[in-house]
């Protein structure tokens, strides 16, 4: 007799409902009307089964264990994956796609504080978090570890498959490892901001390989970089290898690592996630993904200070595809550059980068960091043609992607890469009022003498930006960090009681460019104020470079506080008060 889950959904007409909502699923071309699903599969697994449309494929890794985990067209995948999978370079996109795998030591190390876990009696596919478009459930009861990858079109699709699970007679409980479900771990960390500084030979591959395919290829390959696709909602490949344990043992081996999104595509294609043709709300994406970027990056233990470059796929470019593209790009700078990050932009250089380069100087757009540019010339340099002048992003600021899509073997390991070359160090430095610390929190309690943690080294890194020198950020509060908060708070006309509370947080977030900002928003001057007003309020203000309603009300609270005119609008009075740290 079967044990069903509690929380499962009555599958075939309910699961067909969503279908018909939503259209089938999105493709990386549009998808047809007439492409809807008329009916669905029973598909099991360890005693987990689930009902997916008639159309996706199914496949078993008992029997192709090498099968390349593909999100660019929809799939179920079974078993465990291999540690080598044969992906190719060139898969572009996502629609949908499930992996149920066996709960294992290896398994485990890709659960995240995300990663949902069944209880009885308590619904868990409808109210799952979704991190990075990817919903991920440990299914303890049945041994197995459920990822689903989605798009924002298709997670109501995805959504409907993982409530229609029950679980079969075949069905045996593993529990998840308890180090696993740890969310307070600190996790591993890389070896340096990525990829740091470096010239030479680097390759860029679907999914990152295993680390005996890492190690061959170290021995005997002329590469020392890899590019990795750490986030996305286009990601096409799942990353079985890539956990915070894999980027330290690939760092600490001298790989130097360039991490990628892959995000929405320009609106002049014909990909199914598309950044607005409203450059303020292509903008508002940027930041989006950008967020999702830097959660991605520091869940894997790349440090402020590394470069994160943004996929765009090749495009006919057009003024207003241009627009958006460059707008996406300045909320994807600004986003990161407010949390210690470089940005990077990959695209082709007939497209994307030449745009970039015809608005080098453009003002109204904020600059990446550094160009990942494909030209596929097959020469190992640097050199950009008639696509870039030679004097832009010339500070050690450029990949060149310069052959793709072709495989190369090393120790008897065979991989699908693009080639790449680099020459990368510090570049353009993002202009954050601080970083190598995080400055995102929920709360800013007070911190002093005797104090620890990551608040306290935010604290002395702020300190530091705003001139008042407390030494090595390390996240002790000792007699410097109470001398440089002294220093700091009779600057701003406060109680110099050496304690970073409410005032002195508020007066060191906010500082910074004073622009007029309001609803609708975005960017590194939102987020500023946005962890000020938290600090201030002594509420949660959502810190996401957003100036939505949240914000606004948030604004008109203080204002009305401090005694200010309560317009919502952010201002020379209100920033002047909030840098006095009122």
């Amino acid at each position: 007799m079967s044990s069903r889950i509690p929380w499962r959904a009555r599958a075939g007409t309910a699961l067909l409902a969503v279908l018909a909502g939503i259209g089938a699923f999105a493709a990386p071309v549009p998808a047809q009307a007439d492409s809807q699903p008329e009916s669905l599969q029973s598909v099991t697994y360890h005693g987990y089964r689930i009902e997916v449309p008639a159309e996706w494929q199914v496949v078993d890794l008992a029997e192709n264990p090498r099968a390349c985990l593909r999100f660019d067209r929809p799939a179920v995948y079974l078993g465990e994956p291999a540690e080598q999978n044969d992906c190719p370079a060139g898969v572009v996109g996502r629609s949908a796609g499930i992996v149920v795998e066996p709960i294992t030591a290896r398994s485990a190390g890709q659960a995240t504080a995300a990663t949902a876990r069944t209880q009885r009696g308590k619904a868990i596919a409808p109210t799952a978090a979704s991190s990075n478009d990817t919903i991920q459930i440990a299914v303890e009861d049945a041994g197995v570890l459920v990822t689903a990858a989605h798009t924002p079109e298709t997670e109501n699709l995805v959504r409907g498959v993982l409530a229609s699970a029950e679980l079969t007679s075949g069905a045996e409980r593993i529990a998840l490892p308890a180090a696993a479900q740890r969310s307070d771990a600190t996790p591993l960390a890389a070896a340096g901001p990525q990829p740091g500084s470096y010239l030479g030979k680097g390759f860029d591959a679907c999914t990152a390989p295993s680390q005996a395919a890492m190690n061959a290829w170290q021995a005997s390959s002329p590469y020392s970089a890899v590019g990795v696709y750490i986030s996305g909602s286009f990601r096409g490949c799942a990353q079985p290898n890539l956990t915070a344990s894999w980027v330290t043992s690939q760092t600490n081996n001298g790989w130097r690592l360039f991490p990628i999104d892959v995000g929405r595509q320009a609106p002049c294609t014909n990909y199914s996630l598309k950044m607005s043709t409203d450059p303020a709300t292509a903008k508002s994406q940027g930041v989006t993904a950008a967020a999702g970027a830097i959660s991605a990056a520091s869940g894997l233990g790349i440090p402020a200070g590394s470069a994160i470059y943004s996929d765009i796929e090749a495009y006919t470019s057009t003024a207003s595809c241009k627009a958006s593209v460059l707008s996406y790009l300045s909320g994807w700078t600004e986003r990161l550059h407010s949390s210690g990050y470089l940005s990077g932009f990959y695209s082709s250089a007939a497209s994307g980068i030449k745009d970039a380069a015809a608005e080098y100087n453009n003002g109204a757009y904020t600059r990446v960091d550094h160009l990942f540019y494909a030209w596929w010339n097959g020469a190992a340099d640097t050199d950009t043609g008639s696509y870039v002048p030679s004097s832009y992003w010339s500070n050690h600021q450029r990949i060149h992607q310069y052959v793709g899509e072709v495989t190369e073997s090393y120790g008897g390991y065979s991989i699908n890469i693009d080639r790449d070359y680099l020459d990368v160090g510090n570049g353009s430095t993002p202009t954050p009022s601080c970083s190598g610390a995080n400055l995102d929190f929920t709360a800013y309690t007070t911190v002093q003498s005797g104090s620890t943690g990551d608040r306290v080294k935010a604290a002395q890194c702020l300190l530091k930006a705003a001139g008042f020198d407390p030494g090595t950020p390390d996240g002790i509060f000792g007699p410097d960090t109470t001398a440089a908060a002294r220093n700091f708070q009779s600057s701003k006309g406060l109680t110099a009681d050496g304690a970073v509370g409410p005032k002195t947080w508020t007066a060191l977030l906010s500082r910074g460019s004073t622009p007029t900002i309001q609803n609708g928003s975005t960017g590194e001057a939102v987020t500023r104020l946005q962890r000020a007003l938290t600090a201030a309020l002594g509420r949660t203000v959502a810190i996401d470079g957003i100036f939505g309603s949240g914000t606004a009300q948030a604004v008109r609270d203080y204002q009305s506080s401090r005694g200010l005119g309560a317009d919502g609008i952010v201002g020379p009075a209100t920033w002047g008060a909030l840098q006095s740290g009122k």
